[in-house]
């Protein structure tokens, strides 16, 4: 487009400054999106630490304002990015398994620069269009909160068919969007239940039918018990935390699973009495797959007052520093949107 904007940069130490960057132009089978709406995550947490040389944010979503040769969505089509650069040619690619790419080119906003810039250079194959109608903030739910949320449910699907109660470690964004999925792909009437020590999120996890533990003042066991309940079919860990999953795994009642969504710490388990004698399964859940967007779509769209009630904030692009101050730090949120 010849020209340049300013972008947010992350410096490190906390700060966010402003530099210039050219307005790339698309490629063949590229399109260049504007910007309108991109969530903040606790992974973005060492870019804001740490420093960043790309433009972070990977939980965006955008208006295509320029489309470059051999691409098929035209310019004013609305749409989300999703966050890995997958090759669709690699076996994994060829079973829908894009989030486990064999030739990933790359991480939107980690290393390729992503949605906090006003414009963003995209491979068509991980632009995902939506209706005209949908609110291009909401929208965002599609990525990590119900993309990540959703696939975790179906991962302990993968192993246990008649899953009847359901544990989440955590109560932050994808804490809550892995409750949200698990009420819409499991039936309204499982229950969830779901632990932090922050009030603010336990009381938005109650909201959305969880049924919260404090786990400052009680252990995890003495919370089921309170509900009077000994055990659960899968405990979705989103904290990383090494006590927190061998809390889940703990819990679980024969043939239970736990998935472990959250990066971080390691797992602690006796191999005979935790996984052996009680046939109970750990598996990993990373992101989710390009073509489940499509059908949580469908579940935004029926279940939009619902889901939305996880957005708890909005920033605009100049308030970006404030917004993680908020996000990592206050911890009275849930997920927190820049909008420009």
């Amino acid at each position: 487009m010849g020209r340049a904007v300013n972008v947010p940069k992350f410096e490190g130490n906390e700060r966010i400054g402003w530099i210039e960057r050219e307005i790339p132009e698309p490629g063949v089978g590229q399109l260049l999106l504007e910007v309108k709406a991109n969530a903040l995550c606790g992974s973005d947490r060492a870019q804001f630490y740490h420093g960043s040389d790309v433009t972070p944010g990977h939980e965006a979503s955008g208006v295509v304002v320029q489309a470059g040769a051999g691409t098929v969505h035209p310019v004013g089509t609305p749409g989300v990015v999703f966050l890995m650069d997958f090759c669709g040619k690699c076996r994994n690619c060829l079973r829908g398994a894009t989030n486990q790419c064999l030739n990933k080119r790359a991480d939107m906003g980690f290393n390729r620069d992503g949605g906090y810039g006003k414009y963003m250079l995209v491979n068509e194959n991980i632009f995902f269009p939506i209706p005209d109608n949908l609110p291009l903030t909401e929208a965002t739910l599609l990525l990590d909160v119900m993309g990540t949320g959703g696939h975790a449910i179906k991962r302990a699907e993968l192993v246990h068919a008649d899953i009847q109660s359901v544990l989440v470690s955590g109560a932050g964004p994808i804490g809550l969007g892995v409750l949200a999925m698990a009420k819409i792909l499991l039936g309204s009437a499982i229950p969830v239940f779901i632990t932090d020590m922050i009030p603010y999120r336990l009381d938005l996890a109650k909201r959305l039918g969880g049924l919260p533990i404090q786990l400052k003042d009680r252990t995890l066991q003495e919370g089921l018990h309170a509900y009077g309940v000994d055990g659960v079919d899968a405990a979705i860990d989103t904290t990383g935390k090494t006590m927190a999953r061998k809390a889940n795994l703990d819990a679980l009642h024969q043939r239970g699973v736990l998935i472990c969504v959250g990066h971080g710490e390691r797992l602690e388990l006796e191999v005979s009495s935790d996984l052996i004698a009680t046939e109970r399964a750990v598996l990993g859940s990373e992101y989710f797959c390009y073509n489940e967007i499509a059908t949580n779509l469908v579940h935004l769209q029926g279940n939009f007052d619902y889901l939305t009630q996880i957005i708890t904030h909005r920033f605009g692009v100049e308030h970006l520093e404030e917004a993680y101050q908020l996000f990592l730090h206050d911890g009275r949120s849930g997920k927190v949107v820049i909008e420009q």
